[in-house]
């Protein structure tokens, strides 16, 4: 009834009434305004790259200030993400702000898993604000945001094509966070190549379905250069924050034997674009982006995991602790299905391993009844072998006994004529 009474309120035609006088919610823009300066801003940048094109330098260059960034080796064994967070201040804005950088990307030999460790990085940043916001006791005011709000996949300059690893790496990417793709370098490439490689680049991605971010539209006030900027993408960017003099002004630049080429010359490069693009005119923008699609995409799918689900127009609502009190008896019923499985198949274990110790048992037993016959018959062998050698030796004994006495009758008859010849002459 309750439920059928509230529908009915909000069917009803809303009235729109003039006011009498000066009420005063007109300053709740600068109420807000001000209560976002003195809680302070977070951005979040995830920078994707190979080893040594210019993550680092770029990110300085972007901030006009030096981070302090450890530097990279190219033997790394695995893909590393390190994130860094600094409190920057400029007029009374304060931002924290996060670079995370992926050490060692593309320099494995087999980089098919190259983009696993990012993806898991995302999405456990996701997981981490999921599980402030689900706590009974929660300030989600306080709590260090540390989702990714934007990520810049750095190119290289080859002047030809997207490698493999950039095309699958970007299509699991574009689907978790802002993606903005810029050309590192770009100074390493003549004019003519780099607009060819930025048509080529736009049209890989168009052709595999990897969606970048495109800078909105709907506002009418940023809606023309928005719309113009998007047509530039990829920018191609050079990084620098070597003072050079040019003319009579000190300028960011890269200086060649040749002659310089400015950070800030939009003839140069595009990185004034970026700049502009990220910082100055969508940052808010892709704050919202990421909370408004790609947190609530990972969390629909987590909560839908956990049973919860919304209704159709049709159905019923649901009770969020009937859902609780069904998952959970849905859980228990399963831990007692696994645990009696656990217990079943430990009892056959059991079994089976009786049955083999029952079996070794009795190979055991019939091999040292088969030692005690060998052992048996050996020792009549023995014994008979015995008696051989006892009889042998007595009849040995004998044979001797009867040899002496035969020798000492022959001794004596031979004794005998030699005395009477002995007489005989006397």
């Amino acid at each position: 009834m309750a439920a059928n009474e509230i529908d009915v309120f909000a069917n009803e035609e809303k009235r729109t009434l003039d006011l009498g006088g000066h009420v005063g919610f007109d300053s709740l823009p600068d109420q807000l305004v001000s209560k976002s300066v003195a809680q302070g801003f977070c951005f979040n940048i995830l920078c994707v790259g190979e080893t040594g094109i210019g993550k680092s330098t770029l990110m300085n260059t972007l901030f006009n200030t030096t981070f302090e960034n450890e530097e990279a080796s190219h033997y790394e064994s695995d893909v590393q993400l390190r994130p860094q967070t600094y409190d920057l201040q400029e007029s009374n804005v304060n931002l924290k702000l996060t670079i995370v950088h992926t050490v060692g990307f593309g320099d494995q030999i087999n980089k098919e898993e190259s983009y696993k460790p990012i993806l898991e990085y995302i999405d456990a940043q996701f997981e981490r604000y999921l599980e402030e916001e689900l706590k009974i006791r929660r300030s989600l005011f306080n709590c260090h945001d540390t989702r990714i709000h934007i990520c810049l996949y750095f190119i290289a300059p080859t002047g030809h094509s997207l490698k493999s690893l950039d095309l699958v790496t970007m299509k699991k990417l574009d689907s978790k966070v802002n993606l903005i793709p810029v050309i590192a370098k770009a100074d390493t490439v003549s004019k003519s190549e780099l607009d060819k490689l930025k048509i080529k680049i736009m049209s890989e991605l168009v052709s595999n379905g990897v969606q970048i971010y495109q800078f909105p539209t709907e506002d009418e006030a940023v809606a023309e250069i928005n719309s113009s900027m998007n047509t530039h993408l990829p920018f191609a960017v050079v990084g620098s924050v070597d003072d050079v003099k040019v003319g009579n002004k000190m300028v960011k630049a890269r200086l060649y034997p040749w002659g310089s080429v400015q950070v800030e010359n939009e003839n140069h490069c595009d990185f004034v674009k970026l700049r502009e693009m990220l910082l100055r005119v969508n940052m808010e923008d892709l704050r919202e982006q990421t909370h408004a699609r790609h947190y609530e995409l990972y969390r629909r799918c987590k909560l839908e995991e956990m049973g919860f689900k919304d209704t159709d127009p049709d159905s019923q609502s649901f009770s969020l602790q009937e859902t609780y009190e069904a998952k959970r008896k849905e859980f228990l019923l399963d831990l007692q299905r696994k645990e009696e499985e656990m217990r079943q198949m430990f009892v056959n274990k059991v079994k089976e391993t009786e049955a083999e110790l029952k079996e070794k048992e009795k190979e055991l037993h019939e091999r040292f009844e088969q030692l005690k016959r060998m052992h048996q018959e050996e020792k009549r062998n023995l014994e008979e072998k015995r008696r051989e050698l006892e009889e042998e030796m007595n009849a040995f004994n004998r044979r001797k006994v009867a040899a002496e006495t035969l020798m000492g009758q022959a001794l004596q008859g031979c004794s005998q004529p030699f005395k009477k010849d002995k007489d005989k002459k006397n």
